[in-house]
């Protein structure tokens, strides 16, 4: 069904392995600034931040219902501080950026819910491949706890050629150099974590 599938055999002729760097992918999880306390909603930021959790196993999209890991893109989790997602512990947890994560956050932010981490995958320290189908590109999905990094540090391709779980997608990079590569490779063009606001994503939907 999607690349992870792919991938078991080796990887395809389209696959770009990433920079991996062995000790960047744990750190940037855990290495969380204080700022992100804030995640933008005002927290406080006190405290060492949780850690990110592995989301395979079956668990499902907190903004749709999707099994996360089973389709294409990035994923994501955020761990809210004197708040939780419907039906299960923190963090809340999704298979897309763009149609889950930030949309939910942003509901949650106007209802006054503070972000105490926000993590998504960092396609800097990850393997990841590109698939091409029916004349679409897309990019793989990964699911383990070491595979994310803190959401406010990555750079972010909008408008490329590759495409996420539901059609066009933020693609993070905890690395500008991987993000300039990707983009030099598949189009597009890169923005910050705070220039993802409500009204961009609203445009960026249609």
């Amino acid at each position: 069904m999607d690349d992870e599938r792919d991938r078991s055999g080796g990887a395809p002729a389209g696959s770009r392995r990433a920079f991996l760097r062995s000790t960047v992918g744990v750190a940037a999880a855990g290495s969380v600034a204080g700022c992100l306390g804030d995640a933008g909603t005002g927290g406080e930021g006190a405290g060492d931040p949780p850690d990110p959790v592995d989301l395979g196993g079956g668990k499902t999209d907190d903004n749709g219902g999707m099994v996360i890991g089973e389709h294409h893109g990035p994923n994501g989790q955020v761990f809210y501080a004197n708040h939780s997602p419907d039906g299960h512990d923190n963090p809340a947890w999704f298979h897309t950026l763009v149609h889950g994560l930030f949309p939910y956050h942003f509901a949650r932010q106007r209802e006054g819910w503070t972000a105490e981490a926000v993590y998504v995958t960092d396609y800097a320290t990850v393997d990841y491949d590109t698939i091409t189908r029916d004349g679409e590109t897309y990019v793989s999905s990964h699911t383990a706890a070491d595979t994310f990094g803190d959401a406010e540090s990555m750079t972010y391709v909008r408008d490329s050629g590759v495409r996420g779980g539901m059609g066009r997608a933020l693609l993070p990079f905890g690395a500008d150099a991987d993000a300039d590569a990707f983009v030099d490779e598949h189009g597009g063009e890169t923005m910050a974590y705070d220039d993802v606001t409500a009204d961009f994503l609203a445009r960026y939907r249609q």
